[in-house]
């Protein structure tokens, strides 16, 4: 597990963002909107709250909100595309996550489902994988360094470090698809 920096301001503001999405999903759910844009939205408004309550900047909340948007976004697309469940895109078993995280991405990339042409217009898509960076904050799941393989699992929201073996700074989601 790599969990070093669990308490960093911008890992704590990532969890916030993501249970004040989460909350605002709840009051959506009732809505017959289309449910990416509620996703979107969601976190729009999460990433607001964050500014107006003075725990980010407005850049600050936009990144946040932004690392949030390509985990779900990934999840939703990986589960559209293979037909498998979120614990294959996880890597891991689910019993791992806090009940909270658990609920929080199931809730989103289920709702992202629905929207599967958003999913397979996005730009970029087919052409090539999503990379996660050094620095960069991410959800739960497992990532692999491109430069020389070695896996890192985040059971929690965390800063993404530089790869331990080798140092190498870019990385991509590793999931159970053979």
């Amino acid at each position: 597990m790599h969990d070093s920096s669990s308490s960093s301001p911008f890992v704590r503001a990532y969890r916030q963002m993501m249970e004040r999405a989460k909350n605002r999903l709840e009051e959506l759910e009732q809505a017959e909107k289309a449910a990416f844009p509620q996703l979107n939205a969601s976190i729009e408004h999460a990433a607001e709250k964050a500014v107006e309550v003075g725990e980010l900047t407005r850049e600050e909340a936009q990144l946040i909100g932004g690392y949030l948007k390509r985990d779900l976004e990934d999840a939703g697309h990986y589960l559209v595309v293979t037909g498998r469940d979120l614990r294959a895109w996880l890597r891991f078993d689910l019993e791992l996550l806090e009940d909270r995280l658990l609920d929080f991405f199931q809730r989103g990339v289920d709702q992202s489902r629905l929207d599967l042409l958003e999913f397979e217009t996005s730009p970029g898509r087919a052409e090539e994988e999503e990379r996660y960076y050094c620095g960069e904050i991410t959800g739960p799941g497992t990532l692999q360094c491109e430069r020389c393989g070695e896996c890192v699992a985040f059971y929690a929201p965390a800063a993404i470090g530089s790869c331990l073996a080798c140092e190498g700074t870019s990385f991509l989601r590793v999931t159970d698809e053979p």
